[in-house]
């Protein structure tokens, strides 16, 4: 898409600072949309009154998620402070609601069934979803390099907040992990003989010109076809997107006649949960998972019950708790 003059200083100044391109195309989306809120007017003619009416509008009238909010905050913050060099001061404006939402988790049985109703790659790659408890798509984005088959670990590069981090490898894993591994390299080669390789962060390609041939960056799951890179428009192999996992995994849900609303991510709530039921301190859950916060990781004690320090109900203790043999609809009848 063809971007303006002044989005295509914005953009150059976002590469400038080493921003993903996943943060690179959010910020400019917001900040195209703040601009045609206000008529095209231009960002060094408006200020705080402009943000926090534009910010208002999302809340109140648009009724977004605070973390799109919270992003589109983000991307008119950097516009102004990073990139214009203008204060904008105390806004003011009201955020959106954040109602605490439990996270949806599945059940060892669950993830079996829907494990079942996979096969190929789609098959590993949400059992890596699940037995690491990775984000889909730091999944797809490991290389060769990340995957330790002998410690049984993975490192996850440039994750969520731009860290590293490693967490553990399934053992039953390793043998599909060797097959994939030689398949990958086997689609390297064959395209290093056509002068194309796998997409390198950054400036990597021109530092070390002959890395696309080294065996550590290839990408664990390439891409089936070629793209110019991003960034410098050279034809290389990106990773797979991630449409494709979640278009194979939608169909496996339903076979399995799980009735909760399931997608990728629901895999490493289920990691964490599983993790915690099984004794393991909260603490490691949230090196694993690669939270800031322990209060992040926190949020799976409720889905567990741990919260309540094993509380249970008081209908429980009842020395002769009611039976209900009856059909919960035959209150109509009797009502008749």
């Amino acid at each position: 898409m063809a971007k303006s003059a002044f989005l295509q200083a914005v953009s150059e100044d976002i590469r400038l600072r080493g921003y993903s391109i996943r943060t690179e195309h959010s910020y400019l989306y917001w900040i195209k949309s703040f601009i045609l809120f206000h008529q095209k007017k231009h960002p060094q003619e408006m200020g705080a009154e402009e943000v926090k009416n534009f910010l208002s509008w999302l809340a109140n009238q648009r009724h977004v998620a605070v973390n799109t909010q919270k992003v589109a905050l983000n991307a008119l913050v950097f516009l102004y402070h990073k990139f214009l060099k203008l204060e904008l001061g105390e806004l003011g404006f009201k955020h959106a609601v954040k109602q605490r939402s439990l996270p949806v988790v599945l059940s060892v049985a669950e993830v079996a069934a829907v494990l079942q109703h996979l096969k190929g790659l789609p098959l590993l790659v949400v059992s890596l979803l699940y037995g690491s408890g990775l984000r889909v798509s730091e999944c797809l984005r490991l290389r060769v390099q990340d995957v330790d088959l002998e410690h049984l670990s993975i490192t996850v590069r440039d994750g969520k907040g731009r860290k590293d981090r490693q967490t553990l490898l399934s053992r039953s894993l390793v043998p599909t992990l060797k097959q994939r591994i030689e398949q990958a390299l086997a689609l390297q080669q064959q395209d290093n003989l056509r002068g194309i390789g796998p997409s390198l962060p950054f400036a990597l390609g021109r530092k070390y010109p002959s890395a696309y041939r080294q065996a550590g960056w290839m990408y664990l799951f390439p891409s089936t076809c070629l793209c110019a890179h991003p960034l410098t428009g050279v034809l290389c192999r990106h990773h797979l997107h991630d449409s494709v996992i979640r278009k194979t995994l939608q169909p496996a849900v339903v076979a399995s006649g799980i009735r909760k609303k399931v997608n990728c991510h629901t895999f490493r709530h289920s990691f964490a949960t599983h993790l915690l039921q099984s004794g393991y301190d909260i603490r490691t859950v949230q090196e694993l998972l690669g939270h800031n916060d322990v209060a992040t990781t926190q949020i799976y004690t409720h889905v567990i019950g741990q919260h309540y320090a094993g509380t249970v109900s008081p209908l429980d203790k009842l020395i002769h708790p009611p039976e209900l043999k009856e059909p919960l609809c035959s209150y109509r009848s009797s009502a008749a």
